[in-house]
């Protein structure tokens, strides 16, 4: 899915050898299992093992907690992709356990399919170490993107990396556009009730992906590493009054418009802050997102309405404040935190504008 390799973790000697093997024996455990549920749930239709002609197994990439492979199932005319999450250090093992229950709990919790279906997990033992791994849908014709320089006139835009086709700028229509989906998805799968969310999640890491069609793009989120308030509350309960939903989501959208301008170069290299472009399709698709919730019993009317007005009563030096506690109280370690703070007086002037060119049109 990606051009560049990034390091492999610390401490792993799995060799590419028993990468395969391992992964071999993954899917052939208890008769092709896992596999071949897979591939009926895909075919909508149950097939037996027998079935399955061909399995071939392509290293994709080396991230940070997981070394991905896609498995490719070949029926009769038929070619299946699945992605199967490879765990080898201790700190992927861990993360991949958490994921995978996430990523079953919010595909039953919500009616979306920006998430990858997981079809199953287990362990094998190869050379002495024991590697976790999981199977999951794979988004076929998908691709990182990271923000990168356009030699052509020196400017930072998002650059696709698309291997098959060749890798190619966005224009700034589908720039808008591409933030515009990430802020729908991210508000999607928040809840208004609990103030859960999907957190960790980093456009460096690539954790979204992207397809371009007849210049139409369309974008879905790969991985969810922890579901849960941004915050800890002692104000929360089971059944929150309006005043503490819509905090809840200013917090949640500021958090949003923020992290959503954050990348590494190139995906590897030193953080950059997307173009302004980023704050006009945050708050569209955030919006959108919000659009999609159910009626909440104590605010009357659509949550979407509520918010807004809600929104719309905060000044720019309201928003500049909240969003300056925010940022306090992220993990003073992180190496974004200067890049933040150093646009945030802007980013958040932007943003007010933008709320309200919004209420005007």
């Amino acid at each position: 899915m990606s051009r560049k390799q990034r390091p492999n973790d610390t401490g792993i000697c799995v060799s590419h050898g028993d990468y395969f093997t391992a992964v071999r024996n993954f899917l052939e455990q208890g008769k092709s299992e896992i596999i071949t549920r897979a591939v009926s749930q895909y075919m909508h239709r149950e097939i037996t093992s027998q079935e399955i002609k061909e399995i071939n197994i392509f290293l994709e990439k080396h991230g940070e907690f997981y070394h991905p492979a896609r498995i490719e199932t070949l029926l009769r005319g038929t070619a299946i992709a699945f992605v199967l999450n490879v765990a080898i250090s201790d700190s992927g093992k861990r993360c991949i356990q958490k994921e995978y229950g996430l990523l079953k709990q919010l595909n039953e919790d919500f009616p979306f399919s920006f998430l990858p279906k997981v079809y199953g997990r287990g362990r094998v033992s190869i050379a002495g170490d024991e590697i976790a791994m999981f199977l999951g849908e794979w988004f076929k014709g998908y691709n990182e993107f990271h923000i990168s320089l356009d030699p052509a006139d020196q400017k930072h835009k998002i650059l696709v990396w698309d291997d098959e086709h060749g890798s190619y700028f966005l224009t700034d229509d589908q720039t808008k556009n591409l933030y515009r989906q990430a802020a729908r998805i991210l508000t999607g799968y928040y809840n208004v009730n609990t103030f859960e969310q999907i957190l960790s999640w980093h456009h460096a890491a690539g954790d979204f992906v992207l397809k371009c069609q007849d210049n139409r793009i369309d974008l879905k989120l790969i991985t969810v590493r922890q579901y849960r308030p941004l915050f800890e509350n002692d104000r929360i309960n089971k059944v929150p009054d309006a005043e503490l939903i819509l905090e809840a989501l200013l917090v949640f959208f500021l958090n949003l418009a923020i992290r959503m301008r954050l990348d590494r170069l190139d995906g590897i290299g030193e953080i950059v802050w997307s173009d302004d472009i980023a704050v006009e399709g945050t708050l569209k698709g955030f919006f959108e997102g919000l659009a999609l919730k159910p009626p909440i019993v104590s605010i009357p009317g659509p949550l979407m309405d509520g918010f807004r007005n809600h929104l719309l009563s905060c000044s720019q030096k309201n928003l500049f404040g909240l969003s300056q506690a925010m940022v306090e109280a992220y993990n003073p370690r992180s190496p974004e935190i200067p890049v933040i703070k150093k646009n945030l007086k802007r980013h958040v002037k932007i943003l007010f504008n933008a709320i309200k060119q919004k209420q005007e049109t």
